[in-house]
């Protein structure tokens, strides 16, 4: 038996939540959406993905993005909810050896975006928020970290697990990331009418930093496209696709928006691929759909 999940926060706190209500006998899996939503020939039987679309050879799957969506009969659970941590904590209710109710509150609050201005601009004051900007599935060499937050938050509290010296080391890098991602953010977004593109193709590598800054930045923004090449194929384009978090008024459902180029999300975030061929051709009806009056007010 095997996890196999995303390596972001909601992922992680899913493997935490499995290990103790499951023999697991195997390392986790970790990947990424767009390498399973045309099936996977890594997935086998016994395997329990979670945070991820759905592939037919899993024995039990746990999801909540409305892109991943299925018509057929599975075991495990899905429904349209702030995180699949809290989907499994529902579904294996009374069965855990811990109380895993806040870790479980909290990662339903950050898969959600459910922040505010302050948590954002300062996250050092807010221990799993910092923890969650700390996970990312940009760099496959973070694999043994991944692992190792998944057995921290398995033992420890929020407070131990960030004094851990690796995990502060990797805060403190953040934190240093972010004062100069604003400079980024400034330099390579421009805003048409409600919708800010943040562009970076024309850099040689990939600016890191905290994804919502956008949002504090173009206050009165409603939607950010994020615009970059895939850190491996420099064939393929990425987009990413945010509501404003800080300004909630679109009425586009960008997780439906993105399905239909291939991608997958939620109804207030979403990204989706294409090669360089086709990519202009694309961004800009994403771009149409986005500024239309009638989607967005």
């Amino acid at each position: 038996m095997r996890i196999v999940t995303r390596p972001d926060f909601d992922g992680v706190v899913c493997a935490v939540l499995l290990y103790d209500i499951l023999e697991i006998s195997e390392p986790i899996l970790w990947i990424e959406p767009y390498e399973m939503r045309f099936g996977n020939d890594e997935i086998k039987e016994g395997d329990i993905i979670t945070n991820l679309p759905f592939v037919e050879n899993c024995s039990l799957w746990f999801d909540h993005h409305y892109s991943n969506q299925i018509d057929k009969s599975f075991n495990g659970a899905f429904k349209i909810a702030p995180s699949a941590a809290g989907i499994i904590y529902e579904h294996y209710c009374n069965r855990f050896s811990k109380d895993f109710t806040e870790l479980v509150k909290e990662t339903d609050k950050i898969d959600s975006a459910d922040f505010s201005l302050d948590e954002v601009l300062n996250p050092e004051k807010y221990p799993y928020i910092m923890l969650y900007f700390t996970l990312s599935g940009r760099n496959k060499a973070d694999e043994n970290y991944w692992n190792k937050v998944v057995y921290l938050l398995s033992e420890y509290d929020i407070i131990k697990v960030n004094s851990d010296p690796e995990v502060k080391k990797k805060i403190n890098i953040i934190i240093e990331q972010d004062r100069e991602y604003k400079n980024f953010l400034k330099n390579y977004t421009t805003q048409k009418k409600h919708l800010t593109i943040t562009d970076f193709r024309s850099l040689s590598v990939e600016p890191k930093g905290n994804r919502f800054l956008v949002y504090s930045i173009f206050s009165d923004s409603l939607v950010n496209i994020k615009i970059r090449y895939d850190k491996i194929n420099k064939e393929k384009i990425i987009v990413s696709l945010g509501q404003n978090i800080f300004n909630r008024k679109s009425k586009v459902h960008l997780g439906h928006l993105v399905s239909q180029y291939g991608g997958g999300g939620h109804s207030g975030a979403g990204s989706c691929h294409f090669h360089i061929s086709e990519a202009e051709e694309k961004i800009a009806e994403i771009i149409n759909i986005l500024l239309i009056d009638e989607a967005i007010h």
